[in-house]
């Protein structure tokens, strides 16, 4: 793989967004959520037993138990965990300095802290996906606020193979889940015509690509199964064209989910992966640079290259078209398709090709290794290439030590394989397990709401007699609401208001508390339902009775005459989901005392503490303002403020005074007869992945330009007519 000085700069930018809107939309949701008020407190997860802290770290990694040393109690550590969180995203978005290997380890460790005591709110995949993703972050960004320096190491490669080797187990877990949780739906190629209306918060578009023909519903399954198990082999080719097809085969598919649906962070994150994929050269063409690699290959192996890529695709293509049986259909207009091969076949295919898919990543990897090492035994001087060497040996393990550990969440999906992986890497993943530093993935494993979209809706009434729906503000309910964009934010309560539809109320006891907050008027409760509680129909006095029905949800179709219907929905009621309960009502208090949502003791006292009242101001400026546009303000603010700095760098260089023709040819000249021929003798400046990092650190006015001549060979005559001639 060529350099990837450009697509780590551009992976580490991207994590800091992410990490924004993640910090940002839990943060807004957490009075709601886990207040001593909420749905599920967090102080009762926080048992201080009066152990030492670092054993209570051990027993439950998460720095909320420093609370009591600063003097805030549970509710109040955990805000300040998300400002903090956000405050550092933030700083990272905006100053390339801070997008160091410290500030994400510091990220990381905040999100974990949040995550083990976010209950059954923040136990979805993307949130284990983050914190993955995350921590490979610290082997990947740079140590800036330490080592003083952007540039790029001679390691580099090593590290950021790790993103595409998730990015691998990630989307090809989430294409075999599909077919060996024999889903009817996705064996019968179905599964999209059911999909867009049943999937958990849709997006305007989503009603309009339920509308397209069954036969291209069956098409887009067909290509989301290749996609999945199919491309993502290619990422560990050797052929660059290969991983760049593959690449914008991925962003196809993540496009897509996030046009027709809102799933908060999830598919930005893995899009970011995606960047793992590209190099310089790539992103450069992107940005219409020229390509400063020398390609030395004769024409014979380009032609060879070519022809194989050809071959590949057309693999590919033929493939898709003999195991889904394409075939032109001239009565529908379209292509009709069908799984030709069995469940056993499947199982077949999945056994032969686990355990070799491990080897193609150890092969890729230990490529990765070699190359990585053979660039620090280049380097010119001694001191620079034993630093350079130690480097290599310290995050070459590291990096093997995670590959390893993560091959035992990947062959979840096939037992057998699973079985006969060493014992010792079993046991090393198990110790690490509670880090959530790898984690096993598959998405939308079965297809639900077949025979209609089940819908929970919440009624409220003062007299038993007249009731009124309690309308969400994110997920379907009312008939003519229009359908939200609320991405990178995630509504946790509508996310698991969703889940909750799919049984009965004892699958989700969270819904008793629920019930019992909104009957106590409780604000945080409610601003996790509407956001401007002015919208709440019983925001001047809590209703006295309330109840829960279940409806099937359809969307609606298009008139005969082609004009839009009214509403986006139709609803058919299906059965009651929660009896009507009053407080005191027996029921509602013996599902309060089953579950163990009533508190037992009394919270402790709130302190009046500078933290505390910095905490209580930051919530008064955030309070009634939409999670979704707080969180893309920032992102866009922050995103403007960088291109903007980006451009007026890029105009610098163009005001400068010029060196004379002749000057310049003279020292073109010079520099050519002094160039060594070869490569293990040249410094670092002169690499050719070294220019984009030296033009970087020029941009940001590090004042790092003395440190680009290595172990002082170049005098400082020459140094200085080289970098005339650059500009």
């Amino acid at each position: 793989m060529g350099e990837i000085t450009l697509p780590r700069r551009m992976f580490l930018w991207s994590m800091a967004a992410i990490y924004l809107a993640a910090f940002v939309s839990l943060y807004l949701q957490i009075p709601g959520l886990y207040g001593n008020d909420g749905l599920l407190p967090a102080r009762r997860q926080l048992r201080y037993s009066g152990k030492p802290l670092g054993e209570q770290l051990l027993s439950s990694p998460t720095l909320l138990w420093l609370g009591p040393w600063l003097g805030v109690d549970t509710h109040t550590a955990m805000e300040l965990l998300c400002v903090v969180g956000a405050a550092l995203s933030l700083a990272a978005l905006l100053l390339e300095a801070l997008r160091d290997s410290v500030v994400f380890f510091c990220l990381w460790a905040l999100y974990l802290s949040m995550y083990q005591v976010g209950q059954v709110f923040l136990y979805f995949q993307w949130d284990n996906l983050l914190l993955e993703t995350g921590f490979l972050c610290i082997l990947v960004a740079p140590l800036t606020v330490l080592r003083g320096t952007r540039r790029a190491r001679e390691h580099d490669s090593v590290t950021f193979w790790l993103l595409r080797w998730l990015l691998f187990r990630l989307m090809f877990a989430s294409g075999v889940v599909k077919l060996t949780s024999r889903c009817p739906t996705w064996w019968g190629l179905t599964a999209l015509t059911y999909h867009y209306e049943t999937q958990c918060i849709p997006t305007p578009l989503a009603w309009y690509a339920h509308q397209l023909p069954v036969w291209w519903q069956k098409l887009s399954v067909m290509g989301t199964i290749v996609i999945e198990i199919a491309a993502p082999l290619l990422f560990f080719s050797p052929l660059r064209r290969l991983r760049l097809g593959a690449f914008y085969l991925q962003v196809l598919l993540q496009v897509l989910i996030i046009l027709t649906g809102n799933y908060n962070f999830f598919n930005l994150l893995t899009l970011a992966l995606c960047l793992s994929l590209l190099d310089d050269q790539h992103v450069n063409f992107w940005l219409r640079r020229p390509n400063k690699s020398n390609n030395n290959d004769s024409r014979l192996s380009l032609w060879l290259c070519y022809l194989l890529e050809l071959a590949v695709w057309a693999l590919v293509i033929f493939g898709s078209i003999v195991f889904f049986d394409l075939k032109l259909d001239p009565t529908k207009n379209g292509i009709s398709s069908r799984t030709a091969f069995t469940y056993h076949q499947f199982n077949q295919f999945l056994k032969t090709v686990t355990i070799p898919c491990i080897w193609i990543g150890v092969l890729s990897l230990t490529w990765e290794m070699v190359t990585a090492m053979f660039r620090c035994a280049c380097v010119s001087g001694f001191l620079k290439r034993f630093l350079g060497t130690v480097q290599w040996t310290v995050f070459a393990f590291a990096t093997a030590a995670m590959f390893a550990i993560s091959v035992v969440p990947f062959t979840y999906v096939e037992y057998d394989s699973n079985a006969r992986l060493w014992p010792a890497v079993r046991q090393a993943h198990a110790l690490v397990d509670r880090y959530q530093l790898v984690n096993s993935y598959g998405l939308f494993r079965r297809m639900t709401g077949v025979g209609g979209r089940p819908e929970v809706v919440i009624e409220g009434s003062n007299d038993a007699v007249t009731w009124t729906e309690i309308d969400f503000m994110y997920k379907p309910g009312n008939l003519s609401a229009p359908l939200a964009m609320v991405s990178p934010h995630q509504p946790r309560l509508d996310w698991q208001m969703w889940f909750a539809a799919l049984g009965d109320q004892t699958h989700a006891p969270w819904f008793t508390s629920l019930i019992y907050r909104l009957l106590q008027g409780k604000r945080d409760v409610i601003e996790l339902i509407q956001t401007d509680v002015s919208q709440y129909p019983f925001n001047q006095q809590p209703p006295k009775y309330l109840r829960a029905h279940r409806y099937k949800y359809w969307f609606t179709e298009p008139k005969a005459d082609g004009s839009f219907p009214q509403h986006w929905w139709r609803r058919v009621y299906d059965q009651e989901f929660y009896p009507t309960v009053h407080l005191g009502n027996s029921f509602l208090e013996g599902m309060l005392k089953q579950y163990g949502l009533k508190d037992i003791s009394p919270p402790r006292r709130m302190s009046n503490s500078a933290i505390f009242r910095a905490m209580s101001w930051v919530r008064s400026q955030a309070r009634g303002v939409p999670a979704h546009t707080i969180i893309w303000s920032l992102i866009v603010c922050s995103a403007t403020l960088c291109l903007l700095r980006g451009l007026l760098s890029s105009s610098k260089p163009t005001e400068r005074t010029q060196p004379p023709p002749e000057a310049a040819a003279a020292t073109e000249s010079e520099h050519t007869e002094n160039e060594p021929e070869d490569h293990c003798e040249k410094s670092e400046e002169e690499d050719a992945g070294e220019d984009s990092v030296e033009e970087e650190e020029e941009e940001q006015g590090s004042g790092e330009d003395k440190e680009t001549v290595s172990d002082g060979e170049e005098q400082d005559g020459e140094v200085k007519d080289i970098r005339k001639r650059k500009f």
